[in-house]
């Protein structure tokens, strides 16, 4: 796990220079300026921290709580091979670690580097519409995760589907499944948010921002397929989650950084657009 998060941050900080073609150490500046300027950012840092603690122990509430409800048969019902059709359809052992790097380091990187992106843009509106898209996604997820359990494609014996993961990265189980409940599929939210991040991208006016995120979530959808984690209804799901969540927070966003501070974002933010 240590290997994980090193390569995770080193990748942060290359996106962010790739995002903004300026010191990715600037953004721990701008970020400190930016507490130091506004209560209200200070306020939804806390509250993302928040979601993703909660989110951390979702699966303590579910044991918690005894929940035993099943509805993977039922997706399955509904979906049928798919996902196994999509798996052999382009089951390739080169294309493999793309798909596990996309899937495991990739999410992460790209969320926290647009933070990185916006700051050194200026960019408040979509700065704080980022940290409010992350609240809402696992906000709306978690109920989810704890009232509709459904397992991951590969786990469930009649879809057929194979866990590619393990190809490449045979620790999964023990290093990175702490982290993502077994039965925490609906919404995928490798979906929710790698899309979120996309839908935002475009609304900032990078171009090379909108080509990093387009391609990660590209490659992240795909990859939950790939791999055998996912459901088609999961994908839907997530997607569906996405649009809702970077059209609320945009808008709170907006909210926050109404009169004075709204108009200086907005300024600020047509002034780098590219």
């Amino acid at each position: 796990m240590n290997n994980v998060v090193f390569y995770t941050v080193a990748l942060v900080f290359l996106l962010i220079w790739l995002g903004s073609r300026r010191n990715p150490l600037l953004a721990f500046a701008e970020i400190g300026k930016e507490m130091l300027r506004s209560y209200k950012f200070v306020l939804v840092v806390a509250s993302m921290v928040g979601i993703l603690a909660l989110n951390k122990f979702e699966l303590r509430i579910e044991q918690r709580l005894s929940l035993h409800t099943d509805f993977t048969s039922f997706v399955f019902g509904l979906e049928g091979h798919f996902v196994r059709f999509v798996q052999e359809l382009f089951y390739t052992p080169w294309l493999t670690p793309v798909i596990v790097f996309f899937y495991i380091f990739m999410l992460q990187s790209v969320l926290a580097a647009s933070l990185g992106v916006y700051l050194l843009d200026k960019n408040r509106v979509l700065l704080y519409a980022t940290c409010y898209a992350i609240i809402l996604n696992y906000a709306i997820a978690i109920p989810f995760f704890l009232y509709y359990p459904v397992n991951e494609v590969w786990s469930y014996a009649p879809a057929g589907v194979r866990f590619v993961m393990l190809d490449v990265f045979p620790r999964f189980e023990t290093e990175y499944r702490p982290l993502s409940g077994l039965n925490n599929c609906f919404p995928s939210l490798h979906t929710a948010i790698s899309l979120s991040t996309a839908l935002l991208a475009y609304r900032s006016g990078n171009r090379r921002w909108m080509a990093i995120t387009t391609v990660s979530a590209a490659f992240i959808i795909f990859g939950i397929f790939y791999l055998g984690i996912h459901w088609l209804s999961d994908m839907l799901g997530g997607a569906l989650l996405a649009v809702l969540s970077t059209t609320v927070a945009v808008k709170l966003a907006k909210l926050t950084l109404r009169g004075k501070e709204e108009s200086l974002a907005l300024r600020s933010s047509a002034a780098d657009t590219r």
